[in-house]
């Protein structure tokens, strides 16, 4: 039986644009990495956002029902009670804490609109984490398309898709 040798001839220390190609490669996953992890994180801060805002909403809506019912108390006290002089002071305080309920909603309303605007600021900015991390992984597919089929034309189109996918990841710092 003959024997059959195989020669695995390696042209890497050859092809210089080979190993630039490479090197770009390992810098734009280095980068996808960053961004990946940053849109993660915004994802998680609207999440937190979100959640915060639906609790004050709720906290908001369990001080206009109480304040409701220190209304309907007001009323029954006036159309049951018979001696003014007795029912005068509950009257009086049932009106108190109505208003204070209605006040402290005002201000759990204000703090859940502001948390609604953080979760919409999170939102944004992941979505441009996203754009970013998709781009610089349309990046890194065409870059590496180079090494199957030795055309220069997709590193160049790699490297666009890689710089347009870090100025959107960037940019969700700064929007």
């Amino acid at each position: 039986m003959a024997e059959v040798e195989i020669h695995a001839h390696h042209d890497a220390h050859s092809d210089a644009f080979g190993r630039r190609v490479g090197v770009m490669v390992g810098v734009i996953g280095i980068l996808l990495a960053g961004v990946t992890i940053e849109s993660h994180r915004a994802h998680t801060a609207a999440i937190v956002h979100k959640t915060e805002a639906n609790d004050q909403w709720a906290f908001f809506q369990a001080k206009k029902i109480r304040g409701h019912m220190m209304e309907v108390g007001v009323t029954v006290m006036n159309a049951l009670g018979t001696d003014t002089s007795r029912t005068q002071p509950a009257i009086d305080k049932l009106k108190a804490e109505s208003e204070r309920y209605a006040k402290d909603a005002e201000d759990i309303q204000k703090e859940a609109k502001q948390r609604e605007q953080e979760t919409e600021l999170a939102e944004h900015q992941a979505l441009r984490f996203d754009l970013g991390e998709g781009l610089l992984e349309l990046g890194m597919v065409l870059s590496s398309l180079y090494f199957l089929s030795k055309r220069k034309f997709f590193p160049i189109l790699g490297g666009i898709a890689a710089i347009l996918g870090t100025g959107f990841g960037l940019s969700a710092f700064f929007f």
